[in-house]
């Protein structure tokens, strides 16, 4: 087997853990989001209650945002803090770079993900965040998951990656 490059061994190097700091579902189509304490997680179906209806084989079951991203974004805008529910992410993590998760499978609470790819922002960031709100998302989108392993996530649990 051949020996991973110097560079490989950095990517594979993640000894930090993350925390669950806030989770949301979109019950439908420019709903409100609903904010949770915890949430059941199931392949395929993605949070409970969620309006994604993909199937086992899709890329954006659960999208997860940095808590350190939202402080950037707000920055960018002038301002001095967003709501988490304003992105429409899922899950919102603190303590991890998520793009460190990239080619990874990573337990969150009780369930595995696997990180499928970043989670663009949409047109609608412009409207939610007003003008400039969509350039000032780029790049701190967050990211896409598919489940590989379900059960349940709650506030408080920890982000590792499985190494």
């Amino acid at each position: 087997m051949a020996q991973p490059t110097p560079l490989q061994t950095l990517f594979d190097t993640l000894p930090q853990s993350g925390r669950v700091e806030w989770i949301g579902i979109r019950p439908a189509r420019g709903e409100p989001m609903t904010i949770l304490d915890n949430v059941m997680i199931t392949p395929g179906k993605g949070l409970e209650g969620d309006r994604f209806e993909g199937r086992e084989t899709s890329k954006r079951q659960v999208t997860l945002i940095q808590k350190e991203h939202l402080h950037a974004i707000a920055s960018c805008l002038g301002r001095d803090a967003l709501d988490p529910d304003i992105f429409r992410r899922n899950i919102v993590v603190s303590g991890l770079n998520l793009l460190a998760l990239k080619g990874k499978a990573f337990r969150i609470g009780g369930v595995v993900l696997e990180y499928t790819g970043l989670c663009h922002p949409c047109s609608k960031m412009e409207t939610a965040l007003g003008p400039g709100g969509y350039n000032a998302m780029r790049g701190h989108g967050g990211i896409t998951t598919r489940v590989i392993e379900g059960g349940e996530v709650a506030i408080g649990d920890s982000v590792l990656a499985c190494l």
